[in-house]
């Protein structure tokens, strides 16, 4: 026997919408992956005594990345890695809570 309250968790569980772990993983990449690059070139052009000192941390979780133009293009990449495995967690872990299936890519 169905009662409101099961009609309701009907209602709200086919409103809720799942994602697709692709499409998040992708958008994550780029902001990840062009924001590192900006922080890094905004850095490297404002100049300085001490440029980048904070950020320059990050090279001991990302080997190769220092505050140098170079090391933007090293970021950028390293930023997308990070962005679209953190992207497609996020997606994951959001589907699998909402007990969605993931949408097929």
């Amino acid at each position: 026997m169905t009662t409101d309250k099961d009609n309701e968790w009907d209602v709200i569980q086919s409103s809720v919408a799942s994602l697709r772990a692709s499409v998040m993983a992708v958008v994550f990449a780029m902001v990840g992956g062009v924001g590192l690059f900006i922080a890094t070139a905004w850095l490297l052009v404002k100049g300085g005594e001490n440029v980048g000192a904070t950020l320059s941390l990050l090279r001991h979780f990302y080997p190769g990345y220092s505050v140098t133009w170079g090391g933007a293009f090293v970021g950028l990449i390293y930023g997308a890695l990070t962005g679209g495995i953190i992207g497609y967690a996020v997606a994951f872990i959001y589907n699998t809570v909402a007990g969605k299936p993931a949408r097929p890519d």
